[in-house]
């Protein structure tokens, strides 16, 4: 298995330099990507594939249920450095629909160390418990708690200083909430995006920079 990795990455090299003969050395000159991605790690879901981008295009951050928790270090870290240093203009959110997590998250189950990484979204699920079980089916139950999760990393993202401060010194930055749709492989934009402080749902996440 691991043997035919290698080959595959020598095949791309071999394919990518045919058509660009200075590509790699040019792309380990520096990174300008303009998007940083907030996505799941969901093997289903390879960012730049459904996408179709490049190396250096977009700047990729996966986890479990595309989660941003204002206590981990790892996605603050992967912000602060898209947003300070990098300059990146917009920020995606992007769930899918059928995702482990989320499914996860709307049962009493014990699925291990996963149980406390996706307490978040048990939260948006108590929150939105009416909404959700209004739904028909169980399907479309965990449909809209994908997107209902997304909202709220956009806004959990919204509310950072890193985010905050950015705006203040008249940075252009949108965050964007997005869906993908694994029996389709199409993309869902589900209009959340946020663009200034005055977008924020609530302004107790206004801070005055």
């Amino acid at each position: 298995m691991t043997e035919k990795l290698f080959a595959n990455n020598k095949e791309w090299v071999e394919s990518i330099t045919r058509e660009n003969r200075d590509f790699f050395i040019n792309s380990s000159r520096g990174q300008s990507p303009k998007i940083v991605w907030f996505g799941c790690s969901d093997s289903r879901v390879p960012v730049e594939t459904i996408v179709k981008s490049g190396p250096g295009e977009i700047f990729v951050h996966r986890n479990i249920a595309n989660q941003f928790n204002h206590s981990d270090l790892n996605s603050l870290s992967v912000l602060e450095y898209a947003v300070k240093f990098l300059e990146v203009e917009h920020v995606v959110v992007c769930g899918h629909y059928g995702c482990g997590g989320v499914l996860c998250s709307m049962t009493n189950n014990q699925h291990g160390l996963v149980d406390n990484w996706i307490r978040g979204i048990k939260d948006v699920y108590r929150n939105n418990k009416k909404l959700v079980e209004s739904c028909g089916s169980d399907k479309e139950k965990a449909n809209l708690l994908v997107e209902l999760n997304v909202k709220q990393q956009v806004q959990n993202i919204s509310a950072t200083d890193i985010v905050q401060t950015a705006w203040a010194k008249g940075k252009k930055l949108t965050i964007h909430g997005w869906a993908y749709q694994l029996d389709t492989g199409l993309l869902k934009d589900l209009k959340v995006d946020i663009c200034s402080e005055q977008d924020l749902e609530d302004q107790i996440y206004n801070y005055k920079i």
